[in-house]
């Protein structure tokens, strides 16, 4: 049976996260109506990460088998068509049955966007987080920097979270100037549930100068979720890209 790969970008306001669930609308149920619509048939998707509710992706993965014949093009304008204003697919592309948006993935790569000014921002309410007290930057990657390489990011976890290890190899930690404001960005094989989220509210305690970038060690060191800051909230964050070999051809940024 054919496989196919595509790009899925949204604004994730109104949905109750990625994961399909049987009473909230969610990414993935949109979707794949959307792509079941196109094919006359039911489909199922599996993407790359299952980002929170409220939070956004410019580039999420997932794939898709049918036995329905549609060129890439016809799968992705007729899918856009039937989606709502606030979900896209970004390409659609035929790969190798064995491509699997979340097991092939290299790495996935987050932002998260915090405006720093006094008062709130109406344009920006829904993709940045209000930080209203300047942010020492520098101290924030250097706390980030205590957390670089495979490391158990327990400390970092939601409780709910399912996975069954909490090691993960965190790749970089960079942060990016942008009109009144910060963002900052997280690379890592694979992230466990609240992971980021996590570790911005952590950073932003080092950053507004309350905690120093040493304590981050401590916290990771910890292993223990209540040492660590509060959970940022969910509108600032960002899936930004997903890495894969070479030879799927998978479009990137």
């Amino acid at each position: 049976m054919p496989r196919f790969a595509c790009g899925i970008e949204y604004d994730g306001h109104a949905y109750r996260g990625w994961q399909r669930q049987p009473s909230a609308v969610t990414i993935q149920s949109v979707v794949e109506d959307a792509l079941s619509r196109v094919a006359n048939g039911r489909i199922e998707i599996v993407g790359a990460g299952r980002t929170d509710a409220g939070v956004h992706a410019r580039s999420q993965v997932a794939h898709f088998d049918t036995d329905s014949v549609r060129t890439e093009r016809q799968w992705l304008l007729g899918a856009n068509s039937a989606l709502p204003e606030d979900v896209a697919l970004t390409w659609v592309r035929e790969v190798p049955t064995d491509f699997h948006a979340r097991r092939s993935a290299l790495w996935r790569r987050y932002h998260y966007r915090i405006v720093i000014r006094p008062v709130r921002s109406p344009l920006r309410r829904r993709q940045a987080l209000l930080q209203r007290a300047p942010l020492d930057v520098g101290s924030m990657l250097s706390a980030g920097s205590y957390l670089l390489g495979e490391k158990d990011f327990s400390a970092f976890r939601a409780a709910a979270c399912q996975s069954a290890t909490p090691v993960r190899n965190l790749m970089s930690v960079g942060a990016r100037q942008i009109p009144q404001g910060l963002r900052l960005e997280f690379t890592a094989n694979a992230f466990l549930h609240h992971m980021v989220r996590n570790i911005v509210g952590t950073l932003l305690l080092v950053g507004t100068g309350d905690r120093p970038p040493a304590w981050c060690a401590e916290v990771l060191a910890s292993r223990d979720r209540k040492r660590a800051g509060v959970t940022a909230q969910a509108q600032g964050l960002s899936l930004d890209g997903v890495a894969y070999p070479p030879e799927y051809a998978i479009p990137g940024d």
